[in-house]
């Protein structure tokens, strides 16, 4: 039977249309995306959002800067774009605490007012965006640097003072495990848990810079947190090439087993956010990148 072109029209606009969840499978996860991985523009990343069907989104840099960068107007602005396509704020991306660990000296306190200025900066653009975590990381070191039993003290007793600051004002801490990090694995993530006990402190848990820093991430990594401090999670994809460097790739196309971890999340009873921080690089930009692993990562959660 030969196929018009009022068929051939009808297959090309199936063929553009997004891949998407029902309702009910989309249920099982509340899944988004890092805006800016998206694109710069809010407007942009929330029609992206909106096409997927997805109403959720973590919020790290708005129109190029950070959003602690940014005046509230902006920040303001972010919202009633989010409100306009019906997207809530997962979490809040900053930089608190991702510098290296400052020495206790007159200078170095110095760095850390800084740092707690930050953080109140965070929880005021957390507080406009409507939501009650905050990303956080546990300071960074150089390549060849040996963490001391005397540096996780330190850092684990500012940890309890940031937490603390940020109870009294109703916001929770999402600890992102993240390499050239003192905590870069499951297993220092797990150390780190038990050592700072306070409620509002969990972890962002992110299995591909664990992977990628050389720990098993599922399921080894994962079987030593306590499941009940995780509080938000990313996901995306990881390989390692052929001179044995770790890069990222599109969700599908490397070593993480994403049905494996996102399914034992859920059996763990984890009821918080996911986000697809797409980190993959592609040659035709970073909205076809996040649209690439966004599809498979949309695939990876209907088998789950």
């Amino acid at each position: 039977m030969p196929i018009s072109r009022r068929n051939l029209l009808f297959g090309a606009s199936l063929a553009a249309l997004p891949f998407q969840l029902s309702a009910t499978e989309l249920s099982k996860v509340k899944l988004g995306v890092t805006t800016d991985e998206i694109d710069d523009d809010m407007e942009k990343a929330s029609q992206f959002l909106a096409e997927f069907q997805l109403h959720y989104a973590e919020v790290r840099n708005i129109w190029g800067n950070y959003n602690t960068d940014n005046p509230f107007a902006k920040v303001k602005e972010a919202k009633a774009i989010f409100a306009k396509h019906k997207i809530k704020t997962s979490v809040l991306g900053t930089g608190f605490f991702k510098i290296p660990l400052p020495p206790d000296t007159p200078q170095g306190r110095g760095v850390l007012d800084n740092q707690w200025a930050l953080l109140d900066g965070a929880m005021e653009r957390a507080k406009v965006l409507g939501t009650d975590k905050i990303r956080v990381f546990a300071f960074t070191y150089e390549k060849g640097e040996t963490p001391s039993s005397a540096d996780y003290d330190r850092i684990y007793e500012l940890l309890r003072e940031a937490a603390k600051r940020a109870k009294a004002r109703h916001f929770r801490l999402a600890l992102e495990n993240v390499g050239a990090s003192y905590v870069s694995t499951g297993a220092e993530a797990a150390k780190l848990l038990n050592a700072v006990k306070n409620d509002n402190l969990g972890l962002t848990w992110d299995p591909n810079n664990a992977g990628a820093s050389g720990e098993q991430a599922f399921p080894d990594g994962f079987s030593k947190l306590d499941k009940a401090r995780i509080i938000h999670v990313h996901l995306r994809d990881y390989r390692k090439g052929p001179n044995g460097k770790v890069e990222w790739c599109a969700v599908g196309d490397g070593e993480m087993d994403n049905v494996s971890q996102i399914r034992s999340l859920l059996q763990s009873g984890y009821k918080e956010s996911f986000t697809l921080e797409t980190h993959y690089r592609s040659p035709l930009g970073k909205t076809h990148a996040s649209r690439t692993s966004l599809t498979a990562l949309l695939k990876v959660i209907e088998k789950v």
